[in-house]
């Protein structure tokens, strides 16, 4: 049975049970009281016969109860109801006289009187009547004589009926009445429960988002509050989750994204030592190119796990000579450029960066790889580091398609990409842009894109630093 109905059924049978007792004990206390009063009447009567009795024998002491009982029947005792019929009995049983006739035998009552004491009982007849019998003793020279009287009191137990149908009459109306409201007062009361049971169902098929009004402060209202608040917890509890496993997603793919560069640079090194005759010099040169970008693959892998997996924000900034930082970047980028027959010219004031080195040169690598895949036949690509108020800036800029307009604003956006077929033929994953513009936020600085279609793009890092160096000399160097 739903908890509607236990509820409804519960207020009906409550109200119909109190109602009943309260009305049946009612009219039976009435009954009582009323049942009381007749006894006393009844007393009261048979007192003033006795006395009657007595002013007979004070005129005549020495009557015996032949001739007390002949005397009495001269005597008359009238009450609201009318006269009052008494019988003068002996202690067999037996009539001696009395006035009128009495319905009820004596025998039965006055066998049942302790010595010296009046009682009463009620008796009922054939005909359906009820009395209310009393009988009191009156000691004579002779012997004793029970003075009896009665009183109808059928009238009592016929208005009790008539209460008791009425009232159970009444209850049936009370009783319907009482169900109409239980009915209203149940669908108020489990109103809150059934949009509770709603949104856990709406939760339970995914809706996380869901919540449910608090009104009140009874139990309902906490069940309710206590329901916002295991849902809230939920919601934030799975967001956690579904935010590690898009980090670790962002991991995997930004790691795969990254390890291309140097891969490409190790690879490309390396069939230049295999497929071409080489000095001493150029050998060590390629040797310490696969050897640094080796290093700095392990490095990028730990890097990056910590940046994007565990959200690391505090990784420590030295500083770094830009153009020597560059130059390094640009070797790195050597391979790749020539076989795409791009010239590479570097151009970097002698300048101190405050930079994670190993995360800057992922920034400055992806921005060369990107204009390197923006120019399909060749060109020049200008990578510069120049000083500016209150720090300094790298500069890539290519002579490539360009970026249209509209979708400048979306291009750091992670997996965007701006032409999918073009980028995913080359390789590309849409994340290398959003990389670069955390990199530049984690650095305290910005990253800033221009283009014009179809005539290239510059793209800009802007970074705290702009010392000079000891040096102070400005390098430029073609690749």
């Amino acid at each position: 049975m739903k908890f509607f109905w236990k509820l409804f059924c519960s207020m009906v049978l409550i109200t119909a049970l109190a109602c009943s007792a309260g009305g049946c004990a009612l009219i039976n206390t009435q009954f009582r009281t009323s049942l009381e009063r007749e006894v006393a009447a009844l007393y009261e009567e048979n007192d003033l016969l006795r006395f009657a009795l007595a002013q007979e024998l004070a005129f005549n002491p020495l009557y015996t109860r032949e001739e007390l009982a002949k005397a009495a029947g001269g005597i008359r005792i009238t009450t609201g109801r009318g006269a009052v019929s008494f019988r003068l009995s002996g202690e067999g049983g037996q009539t001696l006289g009395g006035s009128g006739a009495l319905p009820v035998e004596a025998a039965g009552l006055t066998a049942q009187l302790p010595a010296g004491q009046r009682g009463w009982v009620m008796e009922s007849l054939r005909d359906g009547r009820i009395f209310l019998h009393a009988a009191s003793p009156l000691a004579l020279e002779d012997g004793i004589l029970y003075l009896e009287n009665c009183r109808e009191v059928g009238g009592l137990f016929r208005e009790r009926y008539e209460l008791y149908r009425s009232f159970f009459s009444l209850m049936l109306v009370l009783t319907g009445a009482v169900g109409a409201l239980s009915l209203a007062a149940a669908a108020v009361l489990t109103r809150p429960l059934a949009r509770l049971s709603a949104a856990v169902r709406r939760m339970a098929e995914g809706d996380l988002g869901q919540r449910v009004r608090v009104k009140g402060d009874d139990e309902t209202a906490q069940l309710s509050a206590d329901f916002n608040v295991m849902a809230h917890r939920i919601q934030r509890q799975v967001a956690e989750l579904k935010a590690a496993q898009r980090r670790q997603e962002d991991f995997i793919a930004s790691f795969a994204h990254e390890i291309k560069t140097p891969l490409t640079s190790v690879i490309g090194y390396a069939d230049l030592l295999r497929s071409r005759p080489a000095g001493a010099a150029q050998v060590r040169e390629s040797a310490g190119y696969i050897f640094n970008e080796g290093r700095r693959l392990e490095a990028l892998s730990r890097k990056l796990l910590d940046l994007i997996v565990l959200e690391r924000q505090d990784f420590p900034l030295r500083p770094v000579p830009l153009d020597a930082f560059l130059s390094r970047v640009a070797g790195a980028m050597e391979p790749p450029l020539q076989r795409a027959g791009i010239r590479l010219t570097v151009r970097a004031q002698a300048v101190t960066a405050l930079m994670e080195p190993d995360l800057m040169e992922t920034v400055c690598v992806n921005l060369l790889d990107n204009a390197r895949k923006a120019m399909e036949n060749g060109g020049e690509i200008l990578l510069e580091g120049l000083a500016e108020d209150g720090g300094c800036r790298i500069q890539v800029t290519d002579q490539g398609r360009g970026i249209p307009a509209e979708e400048l604003e979306r291009v750091t956006e992670a997996f965007y990409m701006v032409d999918k077929s073009r980028s995913r033929a080359q390789g590309g994953a849409g994340l290398g842009l959003a990389l670069c513009r955390r990199i530049a936020e984690l650095h305290g600085g910005r990253l800033e894109i221009e283009s014009v279609l179809g005539r290239g793009a510059c793209v800009r890092v802007h970074l705290k630093g702009g010392e000079p160096c000891e040096t102070g000399k400005t390098g430029s160097s073609p690749s």
